[in-house]
């Protein structure tokens, strides 16, 4: 029977393979035009919309002129993430690193220093805003999901119980409610001006990111073995010593598949911070096609490009991780 799958299968999916290879190749169109796309519309695949609307899609509403800003921190940002996942760098070196790629991003993106134009966050977009709210937010969380796995554990109850109550509650919120309410409640209750949108964008995503890696770091810290904690009290270590030079490293390291499992879900649903008018990779290709009646109808084209990115970083970094 198997072997009888093996020949009739392909023999069925063959004509359907042909036709996509035939469509998605060689009866496309890759370059920019319009006229050519429209005729071969029901034949071949318009990948000129790409070509023509790269900018936009990538980059969102950043000027134009001030691109390469935007496309040297998209570079920096993923060597370094793809290196952190590979681990080629020691926790110290990483650190530095990191904190030198966060404070020239920065400068980078915003401006105001060196003689470059400011540029006002409402304006970031495309990939680089995708890695930046990802990978921040993350870092950001990261800290506080260990605090929350650890107190969820401790033994004085009004921490354990303030703890089990702020994951269970951020876990029942879906994303997009946590969004609108930053997006649009919060300003409501802060004096003054506040916090800008990507900010409270930002520190939403690290509070809501932080409940879920909690209970992601809390099976970490259930594998290791009690035998580890009482040795090391027993060596004479106190409390902070032991979860910091023997619970939390191995913990950490038990559980980093399940952690690069939670970033890849955060790098994708970052997709959802277009709701509240921030233009992400996803939400760029809106921008770039909505106001386009000529190339508006080459969506699905626009669709299977950004696929193919978010693709290319989240089975890159499930590959690299060790």
């Amino acid at each position: 029977m198997n072997r009888l799958l093996w020949v009739v299968l392909p023999l069925l999916l063959a004509p359907v393979l042909w036709a996509l290879v035939d469509w998605a190749v060689f009866s496309a169109v890759f370059g920019p035009d319009l006229a050519a796309c429209q005729q071969a519309a029901g034949q071949g695949a318009c990948w000129g919309v790409v070509a023509e609307k790269w900018r936009v899609i990538l980059f969102g509403r950043y000027p134009l002129e001030e691109q390469w800003r935007a496309a040297t921190v998209l570079v920096v940002w993923s060597v370094l993430l793809f290196a952190t996942a590979a681990r080629v760098l020691k926790t110290k070196q990483l650190s530095v690193a990191w904190v030198l790629v966060l404070t020239g991003s920065t400068v980078l993106m915003a401006g105001h220093v060196a003689g470059l134009p400011p540029v006002p966050t409402a304006l970031w977009g495309g990939l680089p805003l995708t890695l930046i709210l990802s990978t921040v937010g993350f870092g950001l969380a990261f800290p506080l999901a260990l605090l929350l796995a650890l107190g969820r554990q401790s033994k004085f109850a009004p921490l354990r119980g303030l703890c089990i109550a702020y994951i269970e509650l951020l876990r029942a919120l879906p994303l997009v409610t946590v969004l609108f309410l930053a997006a649009f409640v919060l300003p409501l209750w802060l004096p003054g001006e506040g916090l800008d949108l990507f900010t409270r964008v930002l520190l939403t995503i690290a509070l809501f990111s932080a409940a879920y890696l909690a209970e992601v770091l809390r099976g970490g810290l259930q594998g290791v073995p009690e035998g580890q904690r009482l040795a090391a009290m027993a060596l004479g270590l106190n409390t902070v010593q032991t979860n910091l030079q023997v619970v939390l490293p191995q913990a950490i390291r038990a559980c980093l598949p399940s952690l690069t499992n939670s970033f890849v879900t955060l790098f994708k649903e970052c997709s959802l911070v277009t709701v509240v008018a921030l233009f992400e990779l996803t939400g760029a290709l809106s921008l770039a096609l909505a106001g386009d009646v000529q190339w508006r109808s080459f969506y699905l084209e626009g669709y299977l490009f950004i696929a193919l990115v978010y693709w290319a970083y989240c089975f890159g970094l499930s590959k690299t991780v060790k």
